[in-house]
Order: structure tokens, then sequence, then C-alpha cells
């Protein structure tokens, strides 16, 4: 079991706030963290890996991370942290990059193969895609064979093809570790796909927590996750108006009426609400 009650007093964009944060995961658990901008997600995964400081428990199994009494450090948490920018170091190959976690050879090979990157093993960052540096971070992140894997918006940047692909391969690892993993994310499909738990957080709270399908999927929850997106197109099937909208790279369609198309322009911001999955102008 995994238990978290932390507190932190936050300024940010959308004005000063506390986040309080009370959870308990089971192991194994692959929680996804929604919410809009500035609703504390990032801070909670950077206080859980002890790159932020709060007040209030962290505890893993029997091992206490944060307490009134100590804050382990960064080092000594069994930690893996998957950023959206991929954080590699340049001067080093594909390999060295995941040898500098731990020396552990067989390991790195075994993660480079299942993610069709051992072809690619003495290469430079810089003679990477964005696809394959993300693949990289992730292998490398895996190396400690770490307690928690901690993901925020590892896939936001990446192309809709690459994007479904290291889905996968974040559920292979995830199940062939048997890890518990935490991941930051504004994508539906990243939600239920690899989530058998959502929560969603708004001005420091959790104000939702379920499952994919009891959280967004439930119209009398009351509670409203937003995306923002750039519509592309208005297209007409059958008998059918269809928004096809651009969210975080990914290309989804939406269903709206003749009065809604009537008020929408190519190129204009939108935001997707999944509470009634209606546009609402920005």
């Amino acid at each position: 079991m995994i238990s978290i009650d932390i507190h932190k007093r936050l300024h940010g964009a959308i004005g000063d706030m506390n986040l309080n944060i009370k959870l308990e995961i089971q192991e194994g658990d692959f929680l996804a963290i929604a919410g809009e901008s500035g609703s504390g997600k990032s801070t909670l995964l950077r206080t859980i890996a002890g790159l932020e400081e709060a007040s209030g428990v962290i505890k893993i199994g029997n091992e206490v991370w944060l307490d009134t009494k100590r804050s382990i450090p960064v080092q000594k948490r069994r930690i893996g942290f998957v950023f959206q920018e991929y954080a590699l170091f340049e001067n080093m190959s594909v390999l060295e990059n995941l040898l500098f976690v731990d020396r552990d050879i067989e390991l790195a090979n075994e993660l480079l193969d299942m993610t069709e990157l051992y072809k690619l093993k003495d290469r430079l960052p810089n003679r990477l895609s964005g696809g394959q540096k993300q693949r990289v971070s992730l292998c490398r992140a895996m190396m400690n064979r770490p307690k928690l894997l901690l993901m925020d918006e590892p896939l936001s940047a990446i192309d809709p093809n690459m994007r479904n692909r290291l889905q996968n391969e974040i559920l292979t690892l995830h199940k062939k570790f048997n890890t518990t993993t935490l991941m930051v994310t504004h994508s539906l499909s990243e939600i239920y796909k690899l989530a058998n738990r959502v929560i969603i957080l708004n001005f420091g709270k959790v104000e939702a927590d379920g499952s994919p399908k009891e959280v967004l999927l439930n119209s009398n929850n009351g509670q409203k996750l937003s995306f923002e997106g750039e519509l592309l197109d208005i297209v007409k099937v059958d008998i059918l108006l269809l928004a096809i909208v651009l969210v975080n790279q990914q290309i989804i369609k939406i269903p709206i009426d003749s009065i809604e198309a009537n008020n929408l322009k190519k190129g204009q911001r939108i935001s997707i609400n999944t509470n009634s999955f209606t546009l609402n102008l920005q």
C-alpha cells in the first residue's frame, strides 16, 4: 500500500492555493492524474519524488519517505521519473544513458530489446527522433527497477502514431516490472487505455476518484474535465455533423448539432467537456 497525505502552499498562474492531497494507492496500480493546468498535478509528482518540499506523510509499503521527522532524499527513493522533455545526456550514447543509472548491462539490453532500440544503442540522442528519445527516457527510468514510476505528460509532444506505440510499451513495462505507475496526462485515450484508476485535481484537491469509466462517463458525477483543442474542420457524415479537433497532438471527432456548427470557425480554440462531450466556445 502507498499512503500519501501531503499539504503545501502553492503560488501558481491561477492564484494562491493549498495543495491538500490524501490518497491510498494499491501496489501495481496504474493511476492517471488529470485536471486543468495549475491544479497541482506536477507538484504532486515532484513532491512524491522528493524534488519539492511539503508537509505531511508519504509511506511506500513499510518505508517512510516523508513525515514530521524526516524527508528521504531523492536518490534514496526508488523511483523512475519520465519527463516530457526527455532530459537525456547529450554526450552519452543510448546505452550509456541507461548504464549511468545502474551498470546492469543485462537489464539495459533487455529494456532496449523490448522497446526496439537495441540497434540504436550506440547512437547519441541528437541522432534520434522525438519518439525514440522518449523511449530511451522510459528505459532509463526503469533501470533501477522502481517501486514507483512517475510520468509527467511524457507523450504530449509525440505524434499520434508514435504516441499509440509508446502507450503499448509503457503498459508492457508497467506489467513486466510490476511497478506502481502515476501518470499526469490530458489525453483521454491514455486514461482509458493505460489506467485502472484516475483522479481529477481541481485547485489542489481531489475532486473525483475512480475507474476511468466511473469518473469520465458518469454524467451525474458533477465533475468536469476539460481539454483545450484547435478546431480543424467540420464535416458531414451521413446525417451527423462532426467537429475534427486537434487535442495534444491527437485528432478526435466529436458529434455536434447545426447550431453549434454555425457558431464555430476553423482554427478556433475550443474546449471539450468530458461530462457531456459538448463543445464550448473559448
